[in-house]
């Protein structure tokens, strides 16, 4: 790709779009970054490149648009640029442009950032340099040309990402499960789901898809899927792939059934991170790292920052953020992983959700729910509705957590798990999280 001195609009000011802006400029681009935000406070952050904020320029003047995932592809410059034949990618399509190592790429509406820590992992002690980027936090061009072919590249990959790859093609493809989210965006179930598969839609028969067999969304996607499909599975035993049988998580990949780990040597707590580990062992096995050195990995890897992510007991009461739990099936994961009573925060800006199925889960395994932000009035009438009596309300986080604490009881767990994005409160939600572990931390030197 000839990028010096092409005329390329970057949209959107967020972390990707620094990111591409950075690096178009560097290969000879003339870059422009554009923000619909009122706000220069990103201006001179990057050298060489002019800022736009407070709207969008005109398409026309560029030669290629650079879609930041946070932007809707509805924003006026990307449906003039498409209207007039200038193309349109994402900071992961340029990223794989210039990419020279083979790519494990992970998608899944939840999971998909313990996966890809994962599996990074599982590759850097198998002896591989491994970058792992994307979605999970590091922009994906930030670091691609520093990897070779002897190398790996373990990428979290969003539906938001895919929705504008052309040529991207993983090696390794994982959709590790489909549930509804993001459907202020996506529009349906169906429509999400088929922006998912097309992490597998350039893939060629020398490629591994692999895929949740007990999602059956995801397991439906193995017909369309040009490559080898590999399934995981933690409630079924499969011809080929990777399963849990007899308390163990077995491979198949050819010849015979490989035991790798116990079941209960598994570092990461609940069931999800159980079908998370499966994923991860198949991926990786698919490449040939032995099953001595996936075992040892599981047995020692214990989660990534927001999900959950132990804090600190006080008083007999254990403090847990699981921030990065933004709708409700993440947050449903989060409640079954534990078997004490819960004192459960939820809320921030919904999605397009439902929360019926998620109530449901509360009136289970919540012994006080504390509800928070724009969604609060929406999580506590689907609680209600259900039977769910102990609530509190919240006026802000800061009061959600207090409250929290005021209502827990020794033996008890106080679980941030919102089942809602953050940007009613917050800029991210690890900047949410950051905060839950600040004032958890203030209340235990206090």
């Amino acid at each position: 790709m000839t990028l010096r001195g092409k005329k390329v609009l970057v949209v959107g000011a967020g972390k990707s779009g620094v990111a591409a802006a950075r690096f178009l400029r560097e290969k000879g681009a003339a870059v422009t970054l554009a923000d619909v935000k009122p706000t220069a406070e990103l201006e001179g952050t990057v050298a060489g490149v002019r800022v736009f904020f407070g709207g969008y320029p005109e398409a026309a003047e560029f030669d290629l648009l650079v879609v930041s995932p946070g932007v809707p592809l509805t924003v006026a410059p990307v449906v003039q640029a498409r209207r007039a034949g200038i193309e349109v990618i994402g900071e992961l399509e340029l990223a794989y442009r210039f990419a020279r190592a083979p790519i494990v790429a992970i998608t899944g509406t939840n999971g998909k950032t313990t996966t890809t820590a994962l599996t990074g992992e599982i590759f850097r002690r198998a002896g591989y340099r491994t970058l792992v980027a994307g979605n999970i936090g590091v922009p994906l061009v930030a670091g691609v040309e520093d990897y070779g072919p002897e190398d790996i590249i373990v990428a979290e990959v969003s539906s938001f990402q895919l929705e504008t790859i052309r040529f991207f093609r993983p090696r390794v493809a994982v959709i590790l499960n489909v549930t509804p989210d993001h459907l202020d965006r996506h529009g349906s179930v169906e429509a999400y789901a088929a922006t998912k598969a097309r992490i597998f839609s350039n893939q060629e028969p020398s490629d591994v898809t692999v895929l949740n067999f007990d999602d059956p969304l995801v397991a439906a996607m193995a017909e369309r899927s040009p490559a080898r499909v590999l399934f995981f599975s933690r409630r079924h035993n499969l011809k080929t792939g990777a399963f849990v049988q007899d308390g163990w998580v077995v491979v198949k990949n050819g010849s015979g059934a490989v035991p790798v780990c116990g079941v209960g040597e598994i570092a990461l707590p609940g069931a999800h991170n159980l079908e998370n580990a499966v994923a991860a062992t198949i991926a990786a096995y698919s490449l040939g790292v032995p099953a001595a050195v996936i075992a040892r990995v599981l047995r020692e890897f214990r989660g990534v920052p927001h999900r959950l992510e132990f804090v600190a007991e006080i008083g007999g009461v254990r403090y847990v953020n699981d921030s990065k739990g933004t709708n409700p099936d993440a947050a449903i994961k989060a409640l079954e992983a534990y078997r004490e009573p819960i004192v459960l925060i939820a809320g921030g800006r919904g999605k397009g959700s439902d929360f019926k199925a998620f109530a449901q889960k509360i009136k289970e395994k919540v012994r006080v729910l504390v509800v928070v932000g724009e969604s609060a009035a929406d999580i506590a009438t689907a609680a209600r509705a259900v039977g769910v009596t102990e609530i509190r309300w919240a006026r802000d986080f800061r009061e959600a957590v207090h409250l929290a604490r005021d209502a827990a009881r020794p033996g008890d767990v106080v679980l941030l798990s919102p089942a809602c994005a953050s940007w009613d409160m917050f800029k991210n939600y690890e900047e949410r999280g950051d905060f839950f572990k600040k004032l958890v931390q203030e209340m235990a030197s206090s």
